[in-house]
């Protein structure tokens, strides 16, 4: 029979009661992420259960245009109507999606990694992105300034 398993990562104390029973008393710290309570020990680094951290928007439409792409290549779909009937949606919407796989390399992996600046949208990103990858940068970082300009 298998015992769940404890890791401590803070620091913890042990008490030891007089009738043989233990106390293990462990610094935690409770959160609530995407509506769910979260027991988190309060030294263990805020990455150290990705599997817990919810998807970005940015991060499931990109998700979502890889799996369309491959569903087109595969011939699994036959048209992007086809898809959009399929998922439910507009072909429009799949349309500006699909655009995401041509992201530069750079551009995916901030998303992935959450780091993309504020104010920047699906929309600036997916419709008519630049041809050239550098283009996608410079493009980019100048949206984020010019939106942060004008919230100031």
């Amino acid at each position: 029979m298998n015992r769940p398993s404890l890791e401590i990562t803070g620091q913890a104390e042990r008490l030891d009661i007089s009738d043989g029973s233990v106390i293990v008393v462990a610094p935690i710290r409770l959160k609530r992420r995407s509506g769910r309570r979260l027991v988190q020990m309060q030294a263990a680094p805020e990455n150290s259960r990705p599997w817990d951290k919810q998807k970005t928007p940015l991060q499931v439409a990109l998700m979502r245009a890889h799996r369309w792409l491959a569903m087109l290549e595969e011939g699994e779909a036959a048209s992007l109507s086809d898809i959009a009937r399929r998922e439910g949606t507009d072909v429009s919407y799949v349309a500006r999606v699909l655009n995401l796989t041509t992201l530069a390399p750079e551009i995916v992996e901030v998303i992935l990694d959450d780091a993309l600046p504020n104010g920047i949208f699906l929309n600036d990103l997916a419709i008519n992105p630049p041809l050239a990858w550098h283009s996608h940068v410079n493009d980019l970082t100048h949206r984020a300034n010019a939106r942060h300009a004008s919230i100031s």
